[in-house]
């Protein structure tokens, strides 16, 4: 099942993003397949805001349980966080269920 995995980071908190952004990197490196998209969402201004994540799990406590390995949420960058399954419609990547 896929997952879109919205976040919003702290106001003022670009510091912290790029502080453990290589971290975060590994950890997405290191899920492999799981993860179908991700990458950075820009504000007005063009800086780092957020991030968004298409994420192949079996279930919402399968994500939840990986989402808590993510050194972006261990250093507490995120406002908010919006989970929900996703549907791929559109040029889905091979293997990927529509």
């Amino acid at each position: 099942m896929l997952f879109l995995v919205h976040t919003w980071d702290r106001p003022g908190a670009l510091d912290v993003r790029l502080a453990h952004r290589d971290d975060h990197i590994a950890w997405l490196k290191a899920s492999g397949s799981r993860i179908k998209a991700a990458g950075p969402w820009l504000n007005e201004a063009e800086e780092m805001a957020g991030s968004l994540l298409i994420v192949e799990a079996t279930d919402r406590t399968e994500l939840d349980t990986w989402l808590d390995g993510d050194p972006y949420r261990a250093a507490g960058l995120f406002d908010r966080i919006e989970i929900a399954p996703y549907r791929w419609v559109f040029n889905p990547p091979a293997g990927t269920a529509s």
